[in-house]
């Protein structure tokens, strides 16, 4: 399986460029791109929203 990054706005960057032997893999990336944000403080308007998919080699 393959695993990629997209953006909810169709855009690319170069998170959306990558692509993951796992699942855990593109987790672990996103969850250090957004562990500096605090639930309470975070401004989300700034900040594009991903989702990992699987796709087809």
């Amino acid at each position: 399986m393959v695993y990629k990054i997209i953006r909810y706005d169709k855009e690319s960057d170069e998170i959306t460029l990558q692509s993951f032997n796992c699942y855990d893999e593109a987790y672990d990336l996103l969850e250090e791109i957004y562990s500096d944000v605090c639930c309470s403080d975070a401004d989300y308007g700034d900040r594009p929203y991903y989702e990992i998919i699987e796709v087809e080699k």
